[in-house]
């Protein structure tokens, strides 16, 4: 009867794209030797309780045949025939409602020992539960109730309830271990599926190419920067920055050079932000800054950024040169608005270019940035 290890099922799992451990091939490969070792530590602790039985009980050969079969070599049974399965969880999702079979045909055994009994049946309930498999648990009971009936009338369905102090001191550590391994298993099971929700959560707020954040992610932390610059009576500066002929980089070298360009000007963007920068892509070749900064200084910025990514070069384009131009709108009074911040920032590149690119501008100062 193993401590199912969680099974999840592993083909359900998202994952990150860029690890390798999410395969689900290899995930369900795998299930088998994850389930081995729980069902070797389940019907070892089981064989405690049995034994303990059958001794007081004075049971024959058979029984204790029966006991070695189940309980040494069941477990490697299942392993080799799971391994060699073209389906490895169909294969284990059998054998599962054979150990269920199994743990069925041991009551009888027992004559119904009350706390054997009792533990063993709702351990290989709280397995089938604990595997995560949608109805396993209901599908296994007609298994065990075979397994109890074809016992119990070579049994005679003998009844003898009594536990004595041996029986009780073979069956704890079934109780003991088993609960604590179940228990290590789901907290392991909370971790990972804690830590692929945050992943998931960075995902979405991430653009996949340049790995700065989404537009939507980028509006909600641009935003908030605005609103905490104005409530502590500082100033912020909007950037908005495009790589210059970024259309003739894309139809000369082609598309994978462009995206080349567009991952060296985001490593540019995190390598020359200042500290509380809010940075992302809005789409294309067009990025976008917000900084708490005043105008002046955020100018200097700008012109840094310039000189990083002109020094940038390419293996695939060893002659390449990519210059930016940049637009800066500094944020007036009143309520922050990020649209009209935007479109000032936007009149800023639109007259960088106009003035022959690589080069960066400020727009005109607004009254305000109310909706």
């Amino acid at each position: 009867m193993p401590a199912s290890p969680s099974s999840e099922p592993p083909v359900r799992r998202r994952q990150d794209p860029h690890r390798g451990d999410g395969d689900p091939a290899k995930r369900l490969r795998s299930l088998p030797r994850r389930t081995y070792r729980f069902r070797i530590l389940g019907m070892s602790l089981s064989a405690l309780p049995l034994a303990a039985v059958l001794l007081e009980l004075d049971a024959g050969w058979a029984a204790w045949t029966w006991v070695v079969l189940s309980c040494v070599l069941w477990p490697h049974v299942a392993f080799r025939w799971a391994i060699a399965s073209r389906d490895p969880l169909k294969a284990e999702l059998r054998n599962f409602v054979i150990d269920s079979f199994l743990a069925g045909s041991w009551l009888p055994m027992l004559h119904f020992n009350l706390l054997p009994s009792a533990v063993l049946a709702t351990m290989v309930t709280a397995d089938k539960i604990h595997s995560g498999v949608r109805g396993l648990w209901l599908r296994s009971l007609p298994w065990f109730a075979t397994g109890l009936l074809l016992a119990g009338l070579a049994t005679g369905f003998a009844v003898d309830f009594p536990s004595s102090t041996a029986v009780i001191l073979a069956t704890a550590p079934l109780l003991v271990v088993h609960s604590l391994a179940v228990a290590q298993s789901s907290y392991q099971l909370v971790r990972r599926v804690s830590r692929q929700n945050l992943q998931l959560a960075e995902l979405s707020q991430r653009d996949g190419l340049t790995g700065l954040a989404n537009r939507r992610h980028w509006e909600e932390g641009a935003l908030a920067l605005a609103t905490t610059q104005r409530a502590d009576h500082a100033e912020a500066t909007l950037m908005l920055l495009d790589a210059d002929r970024f259309k003739q980089i894309n139809d000369r070298w082609g598309h994978g050079l462009g995206d080349e360009v567009l991952r060296a000007i985001a490593v540019a963007i995190d390598r020359v932000l200042p500290e509380g920068c809010v940075a992302g892509r809005l789409g294309g070749d067009e990025f976008v800054v917000a900084l708490p900064l005043p105008v002046d200084q955020a100018r200097e910025v700008a012109d840094a950024l310039r000189v990083e990514i002109a020094g940038r070069r390419f293996d695939r384009a060893p002659e390449l040169r990519v210059s930016t131009s940049i637009g800066l709108a500094a944020a007036p009074a009143g309520e922050p608005a990020l649209r009209e911040w935007l479109e000032a920032a936007d009149r800023a590149l639109y007259a960088a270019k106009s003035a022959g690119r690589d080069r960066a501008e400020v727009a005109a100062p607004q009254a305000s940035l109310e909706d």
